[in-house]
């Protein structure tokens, strides 16, 4: 099995990583929290912080255009998609949430590139901000676990 041999620890190790963020503007006041979560993770993961590029775009149905631009680069070891959609009382909820989720996956699956999807998806404000720091932490400890797993089954 692969990846079975390997500690925890290997299998956080980023110092070796370029990673990329792309973070919705949207609900900025959670989607900077996520960000500043997942930055300050990745880091305390031996990520050189020269080697995160992060870039803003305007809400969550624009994070797959800019995954995919980042994916055709080919710089990068795993990317990272962060977000806030919080329910309101139109069905424009389900539309950003499932068609941004399926844009993250397939950008995943088209160019082998593991994406954390971190483009929380709440009922309210409160659910958001309870999920924010974790989500965010999480966000790089599944880029890089991953990014790890790829590099070895590669």
């Amino acid at each position: 099995m692969f990846g079975a041999d390997k500690g925890t620890a290997d299998k956080l190790d980023g110092k070796k990583l370029h990673i990329g963020i792309v973070q919705a503007r949207f609900n900025e006041g959670i989607t900077n929290t996520l960000a500043a979560a997942c930055r300050e993770e990745l880091i305390a993961l031996g990520v050189q912080e020269k080697h995160i590029d992060h870039v803003l775009v305007p809400g969550a149905l624009e994070v797959p255009v800019a995954l995919q631009a980042m994916a055709e680069a080919d710089k990068y070891d795993a990317l990272v998609a962060l977000g806030c959609i919080i329910r309101g009382e139109t069905y424009h909820f389900e539309l950003v949430a499932n068609e941004s989720g399926a844009g993250v996956t397939r950008v995943a699956l088209d160019y082998q590139l593991p994406i954390a999807n971190a483009i929380i998806t709440t009922e309210n404000l409160e659910q958001a901000v309870a999920r924010q720091t974790e989500k965010g932490r999480d966000a790089a400890r599944v880029a890089v676990e991953m990014a790890n797993l790829l590099g070895e089954l590669n």
